[in-house]
């Protein structure tokens, strides 16, 4: 037995938000310690994990703290809002369920948060800041008592799952969506062999982000495959799994039912023709009695509105409001027009009298509340209906007007959405007298609107209900009669006077019987709760309207005043009885009070709706009559729309309270929510709907809506009407039971529609809040306990929740937020704003403290698994294609053999022999001219310069390295002309250049392993490079990443000998090795491709043939020189043609973003090369600054890149520079890999006569079908169609190059129509990749590998690793320039993901997630859980995948390469490797 003082210490540890989880791990073990047993020869490891799996023992009652836990419960402010869920039956039936999964462990990975979250996060704001002190004033630990009883048994229950959860909480997460959903082809356990293939050797690997990725897989449904029964399935068409109808459903039973009559209204001698009418009566009659009394801030009277002044006030109004506002000839007014009234809820006098003013008016009064800011929750809906109802004029009080938000001039703001008002002030002393001749036009009650109601919908949209006059004085009949109101009585009003039930009998339905209305504000509610029951007990009232949340707020304030009486009422009306739980909350303030003389008969609970009013309201019963039954149904029934009597689980049963009988006058009749309105069965649930002249006539201006709402006739099963009396909707979901009782079990506004079951979203909401530990919970952030204490409760708390609402209602949970306390949108009632929560929620504003997603229990129409059929092979593909007119996809550049060319490549072989004879024949023409961040020229190179220069370093190289033909060497060089000489010199003394990146100084522990790692696997017999970076290399700071002592010789080449090289090196063949490519690509993989020097002159010779490049052009290079195409640009094509190249190293653009465009300018570049990086740099950082710079010398604008092009991003900068000259066909792309650098490269046609150029076509863009894509078809589509992707042409394809798209599984040639990997033939190809051990079986699938079938089997291929396709241009959108074979390149096929048999393109996921919030690459970390929700939804939405984990990392946290590409195989595996320090991670469960 551990003893108490032990479990409380550990419990303030854990309460004190200032120690880790490690720390906390720690104390824990040292207190429990003594008390947990060791057992001989045990591995502690298995004795720590068998005690979390012994269940604890519960907890003794803790009574002793009962006091001070009520006290606790008492000083909440802000959660009672929630109470009116509460319901001891409900709660015992959750307890009841949850008991069922009891034996069930919870293995639930658990989000993580950085630490720097929870110091910032947004709840710390909400925390009073006497509890974060650490001083044990009397405050703290009364509080921490309470806590520790409230929460001991809580805790101990909770103690093995949270000590499974906490242990190894690191913040890194699961793997890819390839884990999460188990499509590989292995079987669904262990994850060793997934991390065996994930992780390169050496690459450490974290067993607790194993531990939790298993966890999760366990918990994840996987999708089961049916087998599929058709041959073939048209994957045009989306096929999705839609789940069968229950065949054991309930079905109702009963015969259709009858409309339902109320009692007639009964024919009274006195009442009025109008309303008007009977504020006259009162008025002239009975000046003297109270009419209305006004509460102050304390709850105390502060004055009483008698029927005399009310009369007279509002005389003066309608005669100021049409006649005093404007002339004679042209008044504001009129009547028939609509006035705003903006008063607050805490001044119902000046309401009133100007409700009345303006019905005496006979202009149409619209209750409005006030505007607090200029953005208010709803307002802008508000503003709408204003502008739709025409309203220009807006009555209020001086002080509401002057609380009003006003701009620096001191007049009132322009809210958002509102039309411009004029504002008018109401008190006494601005209206004018009537004369004594002016009387108010008062006419019998007609169809004539009297005023508009608003209403808001579900989606947020306010709506004004019309009610007439006709419809306003019957139902103030209907009201009395049920009501039983007689002159004189006292009503205490809790509502708000301007809607709904709280104006109907406030306002005036008062007036109608000369009732006294005491009006409690809500200000004075939230803080004296009891203060309506006072208002009772001292003016005797005789009526009270309430709500449930009322009832528990005087329940929760009852122990500071025992001495009140409710005796006096004979009505306690309880306008939200039509909530199902408001069962419960009237039996509990019946229990409690039922001891102050409150009679079980007084309460009296009621049906409302904007448009039908008053539905139905149970009478005041006669003392010693038995009470209404209860109806105990089948929650399983009402999700089928069946009304069954519960009779088997309790756990699923919902009880509920009649809401009396339908409103005399009236008659109801019950038809089924969905389609036409059939008439319902006698035991079916349906809408209400209510014929009666006591309802609202219209929606204002919206003739559809009043028409499907307002005038509803009936139809019986075969589809005739019943009767031709209109009837109209009241949005509430019920059923009429024995006696003609009304029973409502819902709203139609709240119902949620799963898998073809109802259920009611106030009934799942109650199930949740029924979770006994979350109330604790809730309780204790609200009184200060921080975050750090509550996340491992509260997430073991919301999982409980889960299963509770699975157990009772059979479906899941989405999504569940936790927010900090009182950030929610409110209502100007205090209630939750539930449209503007949702839309916060939905744009990402919200802000929740956390989060649980748990989708693959609620999704479940995904589509279905694309099965591939085993029985077809290649052969059939092809005949299958040729049967249906479709060409093989293969395409192939200009014939090297038919261009012409000069006798150069006859003459030289070689590269070196180029540079040799250009160092004779043009020795002072520039090769190279290198820029720094101001644009001027640091260095430059002639063909002789550069051809001496190379002599001196292979000198250098035979001489001081003593190096040998054949041997590697490694060029360590920043971007310049120094890389390029010492290139040349490795050529010219026979040895194997390998340039490599140099190391960063501010970050050589990230970087100079890298170098380390190339110059270890390429062998290399000596490093050349510079002075600065040989003393670099062997530092202090350098030594701490690697071993310095193992480097080769090192040379720096600042100092050159001026020796002359005795015989300059020429390979025997040109097979021969002429420099080593080492790259990383955007799969992650670091490789290094061995490049002949037959492959460098065929790659020069396709490159200047492409682009016409020749001595007398200039070109500019802004690309990385150390690998691929960038590599290729800087160093050898000048030397090959001849042009001129102007270097901008990219990362002088960091510091002067205008430094390349403004070369292109000075210079007047035709064609300029950059990489993605320098693009997107130069896009989002000069904007529309231009600084002097024309770019309408551009000709071509090329992109270099190993990826699908990026559209979005050459549209933008094209769009933007277009002001400037910048053409827009001038930017294009190209595509290589690491077998082929140079695939595609595309000119533009000259821009003007003055350039003769090529007669390149422009680059061709489709629009392609992204669910055929998934199923590796492709199917060109419209512009604007749904599920559409934009792709861009990667480039004509080179001279000699040939192309062919391929099935990666079986090696066969595909149709046009298909999606395949690309296979590329051509003279420059590598020669295979350079490895420390060769690996034959990966150099021949990779670089010399066959086709299994068609006429160009006997063709070496080279394997590209890109999924693309080919079409031709008259095929395609294009527009001018000869017709070709486009090439559109889709992704890297290694970086697929091949889920439910479809694959996904990781480009196209990202780009969905980079739309769903603008604080995506640029926002804080309190923003981070906003992202977990959208990043979930559009994944889901637009790629019909579940996300299993969601990681949010800081900006800049994703790898890149130097062309700007993404490495996300680099990610993922910092991420399982626990190296990225996410900010979130969650885990969708």
């Amino acid at each position: 037995m551990i003893p108490r003082e032990t479990t409380e210490t550990l419990f303030l540890f854990l309460v004190s938000g200032d120690i880790t989880q490690k720390g906390y791990e720690k104390k824990r073990a040292k207190l429990l310690a003594p008390y947990v047993p060791q057992t001989q020869g045990v591995d502690p490891a298995l004795q720590k994990e068998s005690r979390t799996q012994t269940p604890a023992p519960a907890a003794a009652p803790a009574s002793a703290s009962s006091s001070s836990s009520s006290k606790f419960h008492r000083a909440r402010s802000g959660g009672a809002r929630d109470e009116r869920y509460r319901s001891d039956i409900h709660t015992e039936a959750v307890q009841a369920a949850l008991a069922k999964h009891k034996e069930q462990k919870m293995a639930l990975p658990m989000p993580t948060k950085r630490r720097s979250t929870f110091v910032q996060s947004p709840a710390d704001a909400c925390t009073p800041p006497d509890t974060s002190s650490a001083s044990e004033d009397e405050g703290s630990l009364r509080r921490q008592a309470a806590l520790s009883a409230a929460l001991h048994q809580s805790l101990q229950n909770a103690e093995s799952w949270i000590n499974r959860s906490i242990q190894g909480s690191s913040t890194s997460s699961s793997a890819s969506s390839t884990l999460s959903h188990g499509e590989g082809k292995g079987t669904s356990g262990s994850l060793a062999d997934v991390f065996t293939k994930s992780f390169p050797p050496g690459v450490p690997v974290s067993s607790r982000v194993s531990t939790k990725i298993q966890q999760l897989l366990n918990t994840l449904k996987r999708p089961k495959r049916p087998p599929l029964k058709e041959f073939f399935v048209d994957d045009f068409e989306e096929i999705v799994e839609v789940p069968q109808p229950d065949p054991n459903q309930p079905k109702p039973e009963g015969r259709q039912m009858t409309p339902v009559k109320g009692e007639p209204l009964g024919v009274v001698c006195n009442w009025p023709p109008a309303l008007e009418a009977a504020l006259q009566r009162w008025g002239t009659t009975q000046a003297k009695c109270p009419c209305l009394t006004a509460l102050d801030v304390t709850g105390k009277p502060v004055y009483t509105l008698t029927y005399g002044k009310l009369w007279s006030r509002s005389l003066k109004l309608a005669y100021t409001l049409l006649n005093k506002l404007g002339t004679k000839n042209e008044p504001v007014l009129k009547p028939g027009d609509r006035v705003a009234l903006v008063y607050p809820n805490n001044d119902p006098v000046m309401f009133m009298v100007a409700f009345y003013g303006c019905l005496l008016a006979e202009v149409i009064p619209v209750p409005i509340e006030v505007p607090l800011t200029r953005k208010d929750a709803g307002g802008q809906q508000i503003g709408f209906l204003l502008g739709s109802c025409g309203i220009a004029l807006a009555l209020t009080t001086e002080v509401c007007l002057k609380g009003l938000p006003k701009t620096q001039n001191g007049e009132i703001v322009q809210f958002k959405g509102w039309p411009r008002l004029k504002w008018v002030v109401t008190d006494s002393k601005y209206l004018s007298k009537s004369p004594k001749d002016w009387q108010p036009n008062i006419s019998a009650a007609g169809t004539e609107p009297a005023y508009i109601e608003y209403k808001t919908s579900k989606e947020g949209s306010v709506m004004g209900v019309t009610v007439s006059r006709i419809a306003m004085l019957s139902h103030c009949q209907a009201l009395s009669q049920a009501c039983n109101y007689s002159e004189g009585e006292t009503i205490v009003n809790v509502l708000d006077f301007k809607k709904d039930a709280g104006l109907w009998h406030g306002i005036l339905t008062n007036v109608m019987n000369k009732l006294h209305t005491i009006s409690v504000p809500y200000s004075v509610m939230k803080t004296c709760p009891l203060s309506w029951v006072q208002r009772v007990h001292t003016h005797k009232a005789k009526v009270a309207l309430v709500k449930c949340r009322d009832l528990h707020w005087a329940m929760m304030a009852h122990r500071d005043q025992r001495d009140v009486s409710l005796s006096s009422l004979r009505m306690l009306i309880v306008t939200d009885g039509a909530n199902p739980w408001s069962v419960s909350s009237c039996d509990a303030f019946l229990s409690l009070f039922q001891s102050h003389g409150l009679k079980p008969e007084a309460i009296c609970p009621c049906a409302t709706s904007p448009e039908a009013m008053t539905i139905a309201i149970r009478r005041p019963g006669v003392p010693g009559a038995p009470l209404p039954g209860r109806a105990i149904l089948s929650m399983n029934g009402l999700s089928f729309g069946v009304i069954r009597v519960n009779t088997e689980d309790k756990n699923s049963a919902l009880t509920v309270q009649d809401v009396g009988h339908v409103m005399p006058g009236g008659m109801m009749c019950i038809v089924k929510p969905d389609g036409p309105p059939q008439l319902c069965k006698t035991d079916e649930i349906g809408e209400i709907c209510v014929s009666s002249r006591a309802g609202g006539m219209m929606y204002y201006g919206l003739a559809g809506l009043t028409k499907n709402t307002f005038e509803v006739i009936p139809v019986n099963s075969a589809g005739s009407p019943v009767g031709d009396v209109p009837f109209v909707r009241s949005g509430l979901l019920g059923f009429v039971g024995p006696g003609s009782l009304v029973f409502v079990v819902g709203k139609m506004d709240g119902l949620l529609t799963v898998s073809g079951r109802r259920h009611n979203a106030d009934d799942i909401v109650a199930t949740g809040l029924a979770v006994e530990s979350i109330k604790t919970v809730y309780r204790g952030r609200a009184d200060g306990m921080t975050v750090t204490f509550s996340l491992h409760l509260v997430l073991y708390n919301v999982g409980i929740c889960l299963v509770a609402i699975d157990s009772i209602h059979q479906v899941g949970v989405y999504c569940l937020a936790l927010v900090p306390a009182n950030t929610l949108p409110k209502t100007p009632l205090g209630g939750i704003h539930i449209s503007q929560t949702k839309q916060h929620f939905l744009e990402g504003s919200l802000h929740p403290c956390n989060i649980l997603m748990c989708p693959h229990t609620c999704v479940t129409n995904l589509p279905k698994p694309r099965q591939k059929q085993p029985g077809v092979g290649p052969a059939s593909v092809m005949v299958g294609n040729l049967v249906a007119g479709k060409r093989i996809a293969q395409a192939s550049g200009r014939d090297l053999g038919q261009l012409e060319d000069n006798d150069l490549v006859k003459k030289h072989q070689f590269l070196t022999e180029v540079l040799q004879w250009r160092a004779q024949a043009t020795p002072d023409h520039p090769l190279f001219l290198l820029l720094n961040a101001k644009g001027t020229t640091v260095c430059t190179a002639t063909c002789l310069q550069l051809h001496k220069k190379a002599e001196r370093i292979a000198s250098v190289l035979c001489d001081k390295g003593h190096l040998n033909a054949g041997d590697n060497v490694v060029l360590l060089y920043p971007p310049g002309i120094e890389l390029i000489t010492a290139f040349y010199g490795c050529l010219y003394a026979g040895c194997i250049p390998v340039t490599v990146r140099p190391p960063h100084a501010q970050s050589l522990t990230a970087t100079l392993p890298t170098v380390r790692m190339i110059v270890e696997v390429s062998k290399a017999a000596c490093i050349l490079t510079t002075q600065t970076l040989m003393r670099l290399l062997k530092s202090r700071e350098a030594a701490a990443a690697v071993d310095v002592k193992t480097w080769p010789t090192i040379i720096d080449t600042d100092d050159l000998p001026r020796k002359r090289l005795s015989q300059i090196y020429k390979p025997p063949t040109s097979e021969m090795l002429a420099y080593l490519d080492f790259s990383v690509s955007t799969t992650g993989m670091l490789t290094g491709v061995k490049m002949s020097h037959a492959a460098v002159s065929g790659l020069c010779r396709a490159i200047k043939l492409q682009c016409e490049l020749y001595s007398s052009r200039q070109i500019a290079i802004c690309l990385d020189p150390y690998c691929g195409l960038g590599f290729v640009l800087w160093c050898l094509c000048s030397v090959y043609s001849g042009h001129q190249s102007i270097l901008i190293p990219p990362m002088e653009l960091e510091s002067n973003l205008f430094l390349w465009l403004s070369t292109v300018s000075q210079y007047k570049i035709r064609d300029t090369f950059c990489s993605y990086s320098v693009m997107e740099l130069c896009t989002k950082g000069l904007g529309n600054q231009s600084r002097g710079i024309n770019l309408s010398c551009v000709r071509t604008c090329v992109v270099v890149a190993e990826e699908r092009p990026r559209v979005s991003l050459t549209h933008s900068f094209s769009k933007l520079f277009k002001d400037i000259g910048l053409s827009s066909r001038a930017v294009s792309t190209t595509f290589g890999s690491r077998v082929n650098v140079a695939i595609c490269l595309q000119v533009m046609q000259a821009l003007s006569s003055a350039y003769i150029g090529t007669s390149g076509p422009d680059p061709t863009t489709v629009y392609v079908d992204l669910k055929s894509l998934r199923h590796d078809r492709v199917r060109l589509v419209e512009r604007g169609a749904p599920q559409s992707l934009l792709l861009s042409e990667s480039g004509k394809i080179l001279p000699g190059v040939k192309v062919v798209i391929v099935n990666p599984e079986t090696k066969g040639p595909l149709g046009d129509s298909h999606l395949g990997e690309i296979w590329v033939n051509s003279p420059h190809t590598a020669s295979g990749y350079y490895t420390i051990y060769d690996n034959e079986t990966l150099q021949a699938d990779h670089f010399n590998t066959r086709l299994s079938f068609g006429d160009a089997a006997q063709t070496l291929w080279a394997r590209t690793g890109y999924l693309g396709f080919v079409r031709r241009t008259e095929l395609t959108a294009a527009s001018g320039g000869t017709r070709h074979d486009a090439l559109y390149v889709v992704g890297a096929l290694d970086e697929t993901l091949e889920l439910r048999g479809l694959r996904y393109h990781p480009i196209d996921i990202e780009t969905s997630v980079s739309r769903t919030h603008r604080s995506i690459l640029c926002g804080c970390e309190q923003e981070a859980l906003d992202l977990v929700p959208l990043v979930t939804n559009v994944v889901l939405e637009e790629h019909y995948l579940i996300v299993g984990v969601v990681v949010v990392v800081d900006p800049g946290v994703i790898p890149i390469n130097s062309r700007g590409e993404k490495q996300r195989m680099h990610l993922r595996d910092s991420f399982l490797a626990d190296q990225l320090d996410p900010i979130y991670v969650a885990y969708n469960m």
